[in-house]
């Protein structure tokens, strides 16, 4: 496009040109397919197995039977504890490189998102190794004197949250150190000349205002470890059953595409709930920091 033409159109309309592409890719692979699958939820599965044409509430229903509902309970307390785990880890871990030299912050930030370098599968096929009666942390033991039992670690509900909470630390990572990086040192030092200590410091300066950051990260972790089916059946050998195994299971092994679909919108709804509630919070954030500033 000539330049004089770029000059004439106003900045609002080439906002909007330019935002086509990234919403026709949106709209065509995300917002199409999840309104068919929001569309399979409201029918019946057939005797048989497939769709049957007939407009029913009773998927959605189903979602709060007992059985169903304390799948939902287990994915959420495995969730939000991977997430708890996961936020503190990862929020000691990018203040510590949000405090080092400068000229050694991409260097560890490079080995924070390292992990992201090989597939998830192969990742979590990695704790197996480590995790089983004979793997390398068995062994250790053993060369370090102990001669009893090993101990059960793989096929727990613990195995499972320590794959979620490696598998998923670099966003929160990454999602805290970028508030912190942009702090202001001279905000510190204020507060330590007015005579409170460092860890009130922190509490009442650095962790308010990097807020947004670990909502970010805790939103990353919960929902995509409470929507995770692959850790759960490799770590968990299958004894600890998700909402992303049972989704798995109604659309590749029960056939019964519908209730299927129920699930899905359920985790949707979720994950929205959540964006939208980390969306606030950072909008409160921001507004409180703005009125310090004009304060």
């Amino acid at each position: 496009m000539p330049a004089e033409v770029v000059r004439v159109i106003p900045q609002k309309t080439r906002s909007t040109v330019l935002m086509v592409p990234a919403l026709a890719w949106l709209t065509a692979l995300m917002v199409v397919p999840c309104g068919l699958i929001l569309a399979l939820a409201f029918f019946r599965r057939g005797i048989y197995g497939g769709i049957e044409y007939t407009f029913t509430l009773e998927n959605f229903a189903l979602l709060l039977d007992p059985l169903y509902a304390g799948i939902f309970l287990t994915s959420a307390r495995i969730a939000g504890l991977a997430t708890l785990i996961a936020v503190v880890v990862g929020y000691a871990a990018a203040y510590a490189i949000a405090a080092a030299p400068r000229n050694r912050q991409p260097i560890l930030l490079f080995f924070a998102i390292l992990p992201f370098w090989s597939n998830y599968l192969i990742r979590t096929y990695a704790w197996i190794v480590l995790l089983n009666r004979e793997g390398l942390i068995t062994q250790g033991l053993r060369l370090l004197g102990y001669e009893g039992e090993p101990p059960s670690m793989l096929y727990t509900e613990g195995a499972v949250i320590v794959g979620l909470v490696y598998n998923y630390l670099p966003f929160v990572i990454l999602a805290c150190y970028a508030p912190l990086s942009r702090l202001n040192p001279e905000l510190a030092e204020a507060s330590s000349d007015l005579g409170a200590s460092a860890f009130t410091t922190f509490r009442r300066v650095i962790l308010p205002m990097t807020i947004p950051g670990i909502a970010a990260g805790a939103v990353f972790v919960f929902v995509l470890s409470i929507g995770n089916f692959i850790t759960p059946a490799l770590l968990g050998g299958g004894r600890f059953q998700m909402i992303g195994n049972l989704v798995y299971a109604q659309f590749l092994t029960a056939n019964d595409w519908p209730f299927g679909a129920a699930l899905s919108m359920a985790l949707i709804a979720i994950m929205l709930g959540l964006l939208t509630l980390q969306a606030m919070v950072a909008e409160k954030t921001a507004g409180e920091t703005r009125e310090q500033s004009d304060g």
